[in-house]
């Protein structure tokens, strides 16, 4: 039985197939917070929280400010270019000559390089300021899987989703906040405009200019302010997108961490590994500390290569009889001592020096070993 819809054109009788996963509710049963692996994998991706309210407030006001410090500087060049045009207007061939063009570029560039730098500069500090350096090529590799369009997802994402409301009511908002500033700027000023036409025409062009560059700056500084929410809002949306179902989370931790069986084998096989080792160390121990059947500690000491005796070996039960058989078969002196046995296995590993407390009665048992095999410590 297939999982796909099959559609049929009369026409040419070609057939088309959607999934039936189109239709299913994706996010469904995604009550789990992101892990870390995700999110990262996510940002990889492109995929990060991002207002673009934020970005376009910035790339308003810098400019803004920019051309209001520069205002004498682009005046003077506009008043160039005008009188550089008109001075010999009856002399130049715009179709033929190329210098009308390199003159109006070269014009154009001293005017508007400082303002599209400055809008650029504010674009990528707003990005910086939001997700940090980032930069990937995934967000525009071509998917040849999107070609075929998912519209139940398109209907809902456009329609139905929290997402869509809170830009329908943001944009709502926007416009009825420039109606009302540009209302309140216009109005004390209704009958100053109705008189700029008795006005010379410098006058009238630079209140016109002011009053439409102050509605500008206001608007942007509360777009600015507005923004904030906004990244708030996106900043939740994008991480209730990478939401996971708790059947997600075991298999991300499954393949982090390995399977549990394998790992299982693993420290089976470590263990064996470490056990075949210290079997093999045991032979060249000095002593032997006993419980006397419960626990066994190998010690060895070389007073040119170690500050302090040296745990080689240790085990418990079955271990501590075959350290103890091992010892016998190879002449190594073992000492029952039940306290010490006892107290060195539960707080020295195999490759750490003896602790400083043992030093006194460790360096008696090995002093009195040294001694019976006439052996100077």
């Amino acid at each position: 039985m297939t999982s796909y819809l099959d559609l049929y054109q009369i026409s040419n009788q070609s057939t088309y197939r959607i999934h039936l996963q189109w239709f299913a509710a994706e996010d469904e049963g995604r009550t789990e917070d992101p892990t870390e692996q995700k999110i990262q994998k996510a940002r990889e991706e492109g995929k990060v929280a991002k207002s673009t309210e934020l970005t376009s407030a910035l790339v308003m006001i810098f400019p803004l400010v920019l051309i209001a410090l520069l205002s004498p500087h682009i005046i003077r060049q506009i008043l160039s270019m005008m009188r550089y045009y008109y001075s010999d207007i009856m002399n130049l061939d715009v179709i033929n000559s190329g210098i009308t063009a390199v003159a109006f570029f070269s014009f154009y560039f001293k005017i508007m390089w400082p303002i599209l730098t400055i809008a650029f500069l504010a674009a990528f500090l707003s990005n910086i300021l939001q997700i940090g350096f980032l930069f990937t090529t995934k967000t525009i590799t071509p998917d040849f899987k999107k070609i075929v369009p998912n519209f139940p997802r398109f209907i809902q994402k456009s329609f139905a989703s929290s997402e869509a409301w809170f830009n329908l009511g943001k944009s709502i908002f926007k416009v009825i906040l420039v109606v009302s500033i540009s209302y309140l700027n216009i109005r004390p000023n209704i009958s100053r405009l109705a008189t700029l036409i008795a006005l010379p025409l410098t006058d009238s062009t630079l209140f016109i200019v002011k009053l439409g560059f102050s509605i500008i700056i206001e608007v942007s500084i509360l777009l600015l302010v507005l923004a904030i929410p906004d990244y708030l809002f996106q900043r939740w949306q994008h991480k209730e997108s990478l939401k996971m179902s708790k059947q997600e989370v075991k298999e991300e931790r499954k393949q982090s961490e390995g399977d549990p069986l394998i790992r299982s084998r693993l420290r089976e096989r470590y263990r064996e590994i470490v056990s075949q080792n210290m079997m093999e160390a045991i032979p060249q121990a000095d002593v032997i500390i006993t419980n006397p059947t419960h626990f066994a500690i190998a010690l060895k000491y070389d007073s040119l290569s170690m500050t302090a005796p040296m745990v080689t070996g240790k085990g418990q039960d079955n271990v501590a009889l075959r350290i103890r058989a091992i010892a016998q078969e190879n002449g190594v002196p073992i000492v029952e001592n039940k306290p010490l046995a006892r107290a060195m296995y539960g707080s020295v590993e195999i490759g750490d020096v003896v602790p400083e407390e043992y030093w006194e009665i460790v360096s008696r048992i090995l002093a009195e070993i040294y001694r019976l095999n006439g052996r100077s410590a």
